[in-house]
């Protein structure tokens, strides 16, 4: 495996910091936010100077019921061509639910939610992953997320499931020592004994990043400082195995770029203090496929999730054997982050409604699952709220509706001269 060193997690907000960075051997960027025939000109400098860019990506869902999506699996594999990458990332997640499976509404999470540790969907994964490498053009890494639920009725712990995974498979591990610490606080799981069940010579690199603790849950929320915990875990793994690389994950609320060099100078400190060795050779190749079908095991993993998923967005009620006061935290948590996107994707909407934004997203949420992105979130959302005769203020109302209809067309309203509205969503609008 390559040797990549030490790295930070490349966002336009810290473009400019992450460039003038001492020590940056590489850098990672969301798969989903880069197009690869306009690379932001920070990427491409930073690989003009031989830095090397991986893609992470955070939508394929290869946990899911469903075969990874052909579209989706282009895209990444165009990404990593673009950017000239040794290897592509995503996770050991699903992100959507329900369809042809459960003849049921698609449903869309919009976050990382836990697979359950269960043959059936161990079998699921193995079968989605190949397919993805199969279509992939450079080695695929998978990382272990972090999770405020558990599922009842596991059969594996984090390490079996990870080493059967890349036993099976070949796939390569992105071993996130912060979701480790995460898991730990709120599933009572042990670092250390994840640590030793883990097929060392199948990492392909490590992420580490900070999060905060509320009324006993943690939030891994790539918004704050790495605390001593995350790093004393990735000094316990360098003490087994020297890590190709580390990188450090943030997100939101950036700080001054020497408090991030801050935290680079801590990552490598507890590396070094682990003092591991390389592993021994390189991780040998995946078994051959199994030829039993895995459609009984998809529709058993497609009910589950489904159930899971509806009850989190959709206020259905609660699969036997769930935490119920953790659902709960873990629905709130998901539409807290779906306001968040919205507002980022949509930045004119909290302009426009101000204050009134959030809980007037947070309730339209309550009884509205998203179903096809955030950008067709946030048409929905002022649609509901035009329809719904809100907001009562006359002007805000006017500027909300100009945005809708500017935005819900084939193309904007701009550059449709004597556009007709054919909807008849349309027309009560226009009526108000």
């Amino acid at each position: 495996m390559e040797r990549l060193g030490t790295g930070i997690g490349w966002r336009p907000e810290i473009a400019d910091a992450v460039e003038n960075m001492p020590g940056i051997d590489w850098v990672e960027a969301v798969a989903e936010n880069v197009c690869p025939g306009h690379l932001p000109e920070s990427l491409r400098r930073l690989r003009e100077r031989g830095v090397t860019v991986v893609p992470h990506g955070v939508s394929l869902g290869l946990g899911g019921a469903d075969r990874p999506d052909a579209g989706r699996l282009l895209a990444l594999a165009e990404r990593a061509e673009a950017l000239g990458s040794p290897l592509v990332t995503e996770h050991i997640a699903f992100v959507r639910a329900g369809g042809p499976l459960t003849a049921s509404p698609r449903l869309e999470a919009g976050h990382l939610l836990p697979v359950p540790r269960t043959r059936d969907a161990l079998d699921v994964l193995c079968e989605n992953i190949r397919i993805a490498q199969d279509a992939l053009p450079v080695p695929l890494a998978v990382e272990n997320i972090a999770a405020l639920i558990a599922w009842p009725g596991e059969e594996l712990t984090e390490g079996q499931f990870l080493y059967e995974l890349a036993d099976r498979t070949g796939v390569r591990l992105l071993i996130d020592v912060a979701n480790l610490h995460t898991n730990h606080v709120n599933r009572g799981e042990d670092p250390a004994e994840a640590l030793a069940g883990l097929p060392l010579e199948a990492i392909a690199y490590v992420h580490v990043a900070g999060g905060f603790e509320r009324d006993g849950v943690w939030h891994d929320s790539h918004a704050h400082p790495v605390p001593r915990p995350v790093l004393d875990i990735l000094t316990e793994l360098a003490s087994r195995v020297s890590p190709p690389g580390v990188l450090l994950e943030r997100d939101e609320n950036f700080p001054e770029p020497a408090e991030l060099e801050g935290e680079l100078a801590a990552i490598r400190e507890a590396v070094e203090k682990g003092g591991g060795a390389r592993a021994d050779g390189a991780w040998r190749a995946a078994a051959e496929p199994s030829s039993v079908s895995t459609e009984p095991a998809r529709e058993r993993v497609a009910l589950a999730q489904t159930a899971l998923l509806s009850a989190l967005v959709a206020g259905t009620p609660v699969p036997e054997g769930f935490d119920r006061v953790r659902l709960g935290v873990q629905a709130r948590a998901l539409a807290g982050k779906r306001a968040d996107v919205v507002a980022k994707v949509a930045p004119e909407l909290p302009v426009i409604l101000g204050a009134g934004y959030r809980p007037a997203f947070l309730a339209y949420a309550q009884g509205a699952p998203m179903t096809d992105g955030y950008r067709r979130d946030a048409l929905d959302f002022a649609e509901h709220l035009l329809l719904g005769g809100e907001p009562g203020d006359a002007r805000v109302r006017r500027e909300l509706r100009e945005w809708w209809l500017e935005r819900s067309g084939p193309a904007p309203r701009s550059r449709r001269p004597g556009v007709r509205l054919a909807r008849a969503t349309r027309r009560v609008l226009l009526r108000r």
